[in-house]
């Protein structure tokens, strides 16, 4: 199966966008829902958790692992690949391959949570590639929450989104990296607030074409991989909202096994 992670809802974003991408592989995702969000976590905390979630996905059959989550892709990826020995896709390089692609101006915005910003992951990947692209980054703690919470179209998160995205939008940029796969729940608030002439990129979508181009070129690993068209939801911690929000985010009714990782 592909094995999918996330400190939450967020992670669903990419299951969708993995689903479309690829309609008959078999996926097994797990929402780590009782300790979200990781963004205020310390990094050796995010690794420790990145690690027991790999391990649970590994066993429930789990060929190539996929990190839903920007914070632990900041921050535990090198970790990770040095670790198991399968493939490990994490959510930044993709968006970061998509921006450079699609700016005009080389002026980049990332939005991300604070433990995300502060690693400055995005401002290295991009400078690495292209040194003479502007970053500008901002941190969003709240908005994590708020889409935990159901809050996808309240004019208190309206206001939040246009207050953080504010100093982004005065200095021109031209292209919006979504640096939490959260954010593509709200995208189109972001849209609005930051304004139609900015492109956003939402990794997920960039991440499940690269997970299909990979396979593409290695049709041996592909070939280890269950074709059912089957999705298994693992989760933490099961409450009302976080069912709502993932039966809208998937388009479909979906069924949520709690377990309990002994933590």
């Amino acid at each position: 199966m592909i094995g999918i992670f996330d400190s939450g809802i967020g992670g669903l974003t990419v299951v969708r966008a993995v689903m479309d991408a690829l309609p008959d592989h078999d996926i097994v995702y797990f929402g780590d829902t009782a300790r979200t969000p990781y963004g205020n976590k310390s990094g050796r905390t995010v690794v420790e958790y990145s690690i027991q979630n790999t391990e649970f996905l590994i066993e429930k059959g789990a060929k190539i692992i996929v990190m839903a989550c920007n914070t632990a892709s900041s921050v535990a990826t090198q970790t990770l690949q040095d670790r198991f020995n399968l493939p490990i896709y994490e959510v930044i390089s993709p968006a970061v391959d998509l921006a450079l692609e699609q700016t005009r101006k080389n002026i980049i915005g990332v939005i991300g949570t604070r433990a995300t910003i502060e690693s400055g992951i995005y401002e290295e990947k991009i400078r690495r590639r292209s040194p003479e692209t502007k970053v500008h980054s901002a941190a969003c703690p709240l908005l994590v929450p708020l889409v935990e919470e159901g809050w996808t179209n309240k004019p208190e998160t309206r206001m939040i989104v246009k207050k953080y995205v504010h100093p982004l939008k005065v200095r021109q940029i031209d292209t919006l990296i979504l640096g939490c796969t959260h954010y593509p729940v709200i995208k189109p608030i972001i849209a609005h607030k930051i304004g139609k002439k900015v492109r956003i990129i939402d990794s997920s979508v960039a991440l499940a074409g690269q997970i299909r181009q990979f396979l593409t070129d290695n049709p041996e690993t592909n070939a280890r991989l269950g074709k059912n068209g089957t999705t298994r939801f693992y989760v933490s911690d099961i409450t009302r909202q976080f069912q709502k929000t993932a039966k809208s985010v998937i388009r479909r009714p979906i069924e949520l096994n709690r377990v309990d990782l002994h933590l």
